[in-house]
């Protein structure tokens, strides 16, 4: 017998196509480019690949911002990055929470050691500034943290007026945008965001693993002013400053073929263009909340902040979660996500991110939905999905 085979099978990963929460379907292109030859993370190459996807990515943010980089990690090591560099023992912190992804920043603000002050809005809903006012003159805080696109309710969060709000009071603002970059517009700079956070396996449409991160300079004028060091030595800014800026000085093995994919990633979206990006997204998931409300399925967002690339949608009382969602899985290869916490059993999350943002997907998906719904006797009209879906894509 073979010795590999007698320890372990070979990979042979099942064909999926990945319309879940994340991570996404990933572009043919990006996957090559992880097949790249790996060269060191000191090497010449490398240190140019570095500096062309840091100006790829601040042209994706919109941000002038020196600090702009890739954390070795996912959109977890991001938030746990952004929160652990600017808060120091003590210090007060506000988190609005309205899904599971403004909860885990809350848990992260707490082991950093701040004082948090938890708003809350019901989830799926959004904040409004006045939301904010009391915590704000109460608590004084030092840091704000909001999430942008809550993968958890598919709620699309306003920043401009939030923004506005938080530099009012003399706070600085920190934003989770792990689904929403590349899907929808990020403008760093216009939104006055001192401190950003996503992940490459949402919009982005590459593997898990790295955390684009932004800190303009008042963010950066704190964490170089801090009393004591950053808790975490790997996430410490100020080291990793060192690497990705002129002095390029050693602190990790940087995982090279990931950054060969999100480079990748990121020449994809800007050769399509930001705007054409981002319509792409609207377009699909315009086309899919008709062909749902063709089959009676509603949205758990308030309507006007519904994420394109984040569909999360109740589902109908008559029809059992988890047969759904294996029988797509097991009968047609498609993944969706089922509900966390609050709307666990209770609300499908299905993706329309990078690559998976497109019109085949949201036809094999909704023709799937509707040979599952029939067998569960949910009541629709048979064909009305498809009807709906091409009719927003002919433009009627």
């Amino acid at each position: 017998m073979n010795t590999a085979s007698a320890v372990a099978p070979a990979l042979n990963p099942p064909v999926r196509i990945l319309m879940g929460p994340g991570p996404s379907d990933i572009h043919p292109r990006v996957l090559e480019a992880l097949g790249k030859g790996t060269v060191g993370h000191l090497d010449p190459y490398y240190l140019e690949i570095m500096n062309d996807m840091q100006r790829m990515l601040q042209a994706l943010l919109r941000t002038k911002n020196t600090m702009t980089l890739a954390i070795s990690g996912t959109g977890s090591a991001g938030m746990e990055a952004t929160v652990v560099n600017l808060i120091e023992l003590g210090d007060s912190m506000v988190v609005c929470v309205n899904g599971v992804f403004g909860g885990r920043m809350l848990d992260v603000a707490t082991r950093a050691g701040a004082k948090v002050t938890q708003v809350e809005k019901p989830w799926g809903q959004t904040f409004k500034p006045e939301d904010l006012q009391d915590a704000l003159q109460k608590a004084k805080p030092k840091v704000v943290g909001i999430v942008m696109a809550e993968t958890s309710t598919g709620a699309w969060q306003p920043i401009e007026e939030i923004s506005k709000l938080v530099h009012d009071s003399g706070a600085l603002l920190l934003v989770d945008a792990v689904t929403s970059l590349g899907g929808v517009n990020v403008d760093v700079d216009k939104w006055n965001i001192d401190a950003i956070y996503s992940g490459s396996q949402k919009c982005l449409s590459c593997p898990p693993g790295l955390s684009p991160v932004s800190f303009n300079q008042r963010a950066m004028d704190v964490i170089l002013n801090r009393k004591t060091k950053v808790q975490s030595w790997y996430l410490d800014v100020t080291m990793l400053a060192k690497y990705w800026g002129s002095e390029r000085v050693y602190h990790h093995t940087a995982p090279i073929n990931m950054t060969y994919g999100l480079y990748e990633a990121l020449r994809l979206v800007h050769e399509e263009g930001l705007e054409s990006c981002f319509a792409r997204h609207l377009l699909n998931h315009r086309a899919l909340k008709a062909g749902l409300a063709a089959l009676g399925i509603s949205y758990t967002a308030e309507e006007g902040h519904q994420l394109p690339m984040l569909n999360a949608v109740r589902i109908p009382d008559s029809v059992d979660d988890a047969t759904v969602r294996n029988g797509l899985l097991n009968r047609f290869g498609i993944e969706i996500g089922g509900g966390l916490g609050a709307f666990k059993g209770k609300v499908w999350r299905i993706g329309l991110m990078g690559y998976g943002a497109r019109a085949n997907n949201v036809f094999v998906l909704l023709s799937a939905l509707e040979q599952l719904l029939a067998e569960q006797n949910h009541r629709f009209d048979h064909g009305a999905s498809i009807a709906a879906a091409t009719a927003v894509y002919s433009g009627k």
